[in-house]
């Protein structure tokens, strides 16, 4: 078999560059993917997000190395394995991000990367559905559909109304002029159903004679020949195979899978390949190096009238939910639950939100196995732009083995006083009168918890990853990237990384739309051509001031 594009991946970016790089019918593409098929209910059922997170079936199941700020502990890192990949298995909130958050990608190096280049990008990919239809920020023909919930639960309009209480404000579309403030938070789910990357890009493709997927194949290595990519390795069905690339193989397997299968292909840092075993054949050390993500935590209150979700926690309820769900696609089934939330900044001399807010009408774990008894309601809040960095490096040359993560969570004292400024502030939001009729006690943290010693404790010992790693093969043209502003792996002709892992800085948000506006952009660079850039208005803080600026 001969092709002109190997893509590595059918994630939220490998599907993206599939759809794109075959529509022409001009090249032979081949997509491979380790995992299998994403048709099963628990993936296609918005509410049941959490239910293939730990099944090896569909997640990778990484878990990072204990962290010393955090207690000791390890935190879990699933990362989607099949057709979706991430796509398949997240919550399924679209944050496209701040608009101040891709000028710092193009002021750190990613050249072509600025507001004003990404948006056609972001319009391109998306059908923005419901109140944002007419928006002109928003795209209204791309195959993601985007939509927001019903907010059948009063619970949702109280906690918008209390931020505004508490001094916030209204954004009508926080993925359009204005992401700071507060309001409908949107979902990747169309007709009841998740929209993943695999549903969206993916499978209006399969139909193209040129695109071929496979499925169960994960790659072991690349083929590199004089500082060229020919093409992949990789193992189907208990027999290795190798396949060649006439133009391009492209990694899109993640911010965990493409360093490591750039390292285990010998190209990364040499004294981290040596210790592994590997032969170098080409150092660039920035590989594995930049390692980002979000934690968050859970503040909790208990509810005093039957209008929390916790009441349809129980196996009757879910059932109940479920069979709803499979019979019409509605219901409690058919969304994801974070329909309400918003962004903040933790101090007022910064120009935009650092912190963001995911509400939920229920007091629960993210895996629905810790349900407060009673009922209650809770928003999930966190620093969204941590300086802190990490690194993963292989165990070994066996790639089989997962690679080892050291996020360093909480590695900078600015952490510790944006994460203690994001629990005030959603404390000051729940004490709002517009709460009042259904407000009971704080169950997390607590009222106890009040000074900066116990607010730290709380973190140390309960924060969590929001899933949002990225980084590890950083874009820009410095000694510590991986990239350039093409995707192109430095030294290497024919290989380029597209998926969250060339992330120069974490965006403000959930990474999902992110990554696959990403890759709807490296797609055309691939192809030689780019969309013209949309220099448009938005909003940036000044001081205490709020005054339009404009994409250059």
């Amino acid at each position: 078999m001969d092709f002109d594009y190997i893509i590595v991946g059918a994630g939220s970016a490998g599907c993206v560059l599939a759809n794109r790089l075959s529509a022409s019918g001009e090249h032979q593409v081949l997509l491979l993917e380790a995992g299998g098929s994403d048709r099963h209910p628990f993936v296609q059922m918005p509410s049941a997000f959490s239910l293939p997170i730990g099944s090896r079936r569909y997640d990778w199941c990484y878990e990072a190395q204990a962290e010393p700020r955090l207690a000791g502990r390890a935190l879990a890192c699933p990362r989607g394995r099949g057709l979706g990949g991430s796509s398949s298995i997240n919550g399924m909130v679209y944050v496209r991000g701040n608009p101040l958050d891709y000028e710092r990608w193009a002021q750190l190096g990613a050249t072509g990367w600025g507001y004003a280049q990404v948006l056609p990008y972001f319009k391109r990919s998306e059908t923005a559905l419901g109140a944002a239809a007419s928006d002109p920020w928003r795209g209204h023909s791309g195959p993601l559909q985007v939509s927001r919930g019903r907010k059948a639960n009063p619970l949702y309009d109280a906690f918008v109304e209390a931020a505004q209480e508490a001094g916030h404000h209204h954004s009508p579309d926080l993925n359009g002029y204005r992401q700071e403030g507060f309001g409908d938070l949107e979902m990747t789910v169309a007709d009841g159903m998740r929209c993943s990357a695999a549903r969206a890009f993916l499978r209006p493709a399969l139909q193209r004679a040129n695109l071929t997927v496979l499925t169960g194949a994960q790659v072991l290595g690349l083929t590199i020949e004089q500082d060229r990519c020919r093409g992949v390795r990789f193992r189907r069905r208990g027999a290795t195979q190798a396949l060649r690339a006439s133009k391009e193989t492209l990694l899109a397997a993640g911010a965990i899978g493409s360093p490591q299968l750039l390292m285990l292909s010998g190209i990364g840092p040499a004294d981290s390949l040596t210790a592994a075993q590997v032969p170098v054949k080409h150092e660039l050390a920035g590989v594995g190096q930049n390692l980002m993500d979000h934690l968050e935590i859970y503040l909790q209150q208990s509810c005093s009238e039957e209008v929390s979700l916790n009441r349809h926690l129980g196996l009757f309820g879910k059932a109940r939910i479920g069979a709803r769900w499979l019979l019409r696609r509605d219901g409690l089934g058919a969304t994801n639950h974070f329909e309400a939330g918003g962004f903040t900044r933790s101090s007022a001399d910064r120009p935009s939100p650092d912190i963001q807010y995911h509400f939920l009408p229920a007091a629960v774990s993210y895996d629905g196995s810790r349900a407060a008894a009673g009922g209650g309601f809770q928003v999930h809040v966190g620093p969204m732009l941590s300086p802190s960095r990490g690194h993963l490096a292989l165990r070994s040359n066996n790639p089989d083995d997962a690679p080892a993560l050291r996020f360093n969570y909480m590695s900078c004292d600015q952490d510790w006083a944006v994460f203690r400024a994001a629990i005030r502030q959603a404390r000051e939001i729940f004490a709002q009168p517009a709460l009042s009729a259904w407000r009971g006690a704080e169950l997390t943290p607590g009222d106890a918890a009040d000074s900066n010693d116990a607010l730290d404790a709380f973190v140390s010992s309960h924060a969590e990853s929001a899933y949002h790693p990225c980084g590890t093969c950083r874009m820009g043209e410095g000694a510590d990237t991986v990239v350039d502003p093409q995707c192109r792996v430095h030294g290497i002709d024919s290989l380029r990384v597209v998926d969250a892992s060339v992330f120069p800085h974490i965006t403000n948000g959930n990474l999902n739309g992110p990554t696959i506006m990403l890759a709807e952009r490296a797609a055309d660079l691939v192809l030689g051509q780019t969309l013209p850039a949309e220099p448009t208005d938005y909003y940036t803080a000044q001081a205490l001031s709020l005054t339009p600026q404009r994409s250059l």
